[in-house]
């Protein structure tokens, strides 16, 4: 047993050993430990205790750490489900019983980049984009720092798709089960077949069981000074714990997500940003209309938001050029025959809204750069599961089994409301799941939500949270009987408080 332990402690290690050189952090810190072995107090007698000892008080141990802590949860991660699925069958097959889904998957991203070259055709535009002609990359370049003021015309722009389009392609998801139901009547609810394994209230209280201590967080006069120390030791799993608690000190919630998420800045990272920046520059792309269109039609238009429009644009247009994003992120791979279509360079098709993923980052750092990199990290660990079929236990398919069996379960007669009426209860919630509630909640009061979902890395909690807004309007609900109605109802959230209402949902019997 002990020799299996060893290899596995072994394997593993040479696996974390490979990742690390693979990242862009590798070099510099490879030689800052190429000068620790020069340092006189380095005894070449006694070579692996006093490097130890200068790692340590060179403050290398504590980075080396951050970086094993997030390839553990990414990178290596993603690497052993992908050997797992290899293992269990090479390539994925039409038996699969989740076939359906990953096909579905395939095929909505075909769709969306499909839409996106109809768009570049019909508006004789290339899809790669075209060098900018002098004048304009001059303007362009002089107006970086408020490009509302840049004049460009949009009226033959539209979005790809919208959250309500992606509901629909989630409704009309067919699994291989078949129900007995009288189809004439009652609407069907085709997520409760789908074969996804989702969490019970017993599970996510276990999960959340942090939220649920009889000690309150609220008002420790100590707080600030907590979060000062935490982050003097750059722990990133200390930061992680920290934001469990719900109710961070603003001024620190910048420099905690940025530790959580590996995004603090490096001089490789100003770097390629000015790569990102110099290539929005000189390219025009027709990504750039669609982030254009959506921030004028989104952010710019919030009353929380309308006064970032200027750094929202300097992000997103930087974001559309970042081709590291697309090796990040996770699509679903299923044999679907038919052609394909390229996307823009980051490999994410501009949709409706999705400046207000970024939005919120806004409140956090005052420079575009820290916030470019928070953000993206963030987008690449959460949102895009969000915007895309998938069967990750973190996807928005999950995310809706979860709402409607939570649902079903705790409030059985909403439940029945929402069937009598021919309602699907997704398309009240749909759109605060899919932004991760940006753009509904009071900026202050989402801030504490993506706390959350950083401090317990799940978005399950946004389906939970949906639930308990939904009994909280309850008794106006139930006196109703048409979808507007009920969104009439549902559209103020200004006077949610997410953490104790999380806290009663988790409490329910």
């Amino acid at each position: 047993m002990e020799e299996l332990q060893d290899a596995s402690i072994h394997h593993m290690t040479a696996k974390v050993i490979a990742a690390i050189k693979n990242t862009k952090s590798y070099e510099p810190i490879y030689k800052e430990l190429q000068k620790l072995v020069c340092n006189p107090g380095v005894d070449t007698h006694d070579m692996r205790n006093t490097l130890e000892d200068a790692i340590k008080s060179a403050g290398l141990e504590t980075e080396i750490r951050n970086i094993v802590f997030n390839l553990v949860r990414t990178r290596l991660s993603r690497t052993d489900d992908k050997n797992l699925a290899n293992k269990q069958g090479a390539k994925p097959t039409v038996s699969d019983p989740l076939g359906y889904l990953k096909r579905a998957g395939v095929l909505w991203d075909r769709r969306v980049r499909k839409s996106l070259n109809a768009m570049c055709t019909e508006l004789k535009v290339p899809l790669h984009g075209q060098p900018r002609i002098s004048a304009d990359r001059e303007d362009f370049m002089a107006k970086w720092n408020e490009l509302s003021n840049y004049n460009m015309d949009l009226a033959n722009y539209r979005p790809v798709y919208a959250p309500k389009d992606l509901l629909e392609v989630l409704l009309s998801l067919k699994g291989p089960a078949k129900t007995t139901e009288n189809t004439d009547q009652i609407p069907q609810w085709e997520f409760s077949h789908i074969a996804l394994p989702v969490k019970n209230l017993f599970e996510l209280r276990a999960h959340y069981a942090d939220l649920l201590r009889s000690d309150s967080y609220l008002g420790v006069p100590d707080l600030t000074i907590q979060c000062q120390r935490i982050l003097e030791g750059r722990h990133a799993p200390m930061c992680q714990q920290f934001l469990k608690k719900g109710c961070t000190p603003a001024p620190y919630r910048g420099a905690l997500w940025a530790s959580v998420l590996d995004s603090k800045l490096h001089d490789y990272d100003i770097e390629y940003w000015q790569k990102l920046r110099n290539a929005v520059w000189t390219t025009d792309h027709i990504v750039d209309k669609l982030v254009f269109k959506d921030i004028q039609l989104t952010a710019s238009n919030d009353d929380q938001y309308f006064v970032f429009e200027d750094v929202l644009y300097q992000v997103l247009l930087c974001f559309s050029r970042d081709t590291d994003i697309g090796g990040c992120v996770e699509y679903e791979a299923f044999p679907v025959k038919g052609k394909t279509y390229e996307g823009p360079p980051s490999g994410v098709v501009p949709f409706h809204g999705i400046c207000m993923f970024a939005a919120p980052f806004c409140y956090l750092y005052d420079s575009p750069v820290n916030l470019y990199y928070t953000f993206r990290a963030f987008y690449i660990r959460y949102c895009h599961r969000l915007t895309t079929i998938n069967t990750h236990p973190q996807g928005i398919v999950s995310l809706c089994l979860l709402f409607e069996k939570l649902l079903q379960t705790y409030e059985p007669q909403l439940w029945s409301h929402f069937r009598e009426l021919q309602i699907q209860p997704l398309r009240v919630v749909f759109k605060w799941l899919m932004r991760a509630f940006s753009g509904h909640l009071p900026p202050d009061q989402l801030l504490v939500l993506w706390d959350l979902i950083l401090g317990f890395d799940s978005l399950e909690i946004l389906p939970l949270f949906a639930i308990i807004i939904l009994s909280f309007r309850k008794e106006s609900i139930m006196q109703v009987a048409s979808l507007d109605s009920i969104e009439a109802i549902l559209a103020d959230l200004s006077s949610i408080k997410v953490l104790p209402l999380v806290q009663l949902a988790l409490s329910r019997d």
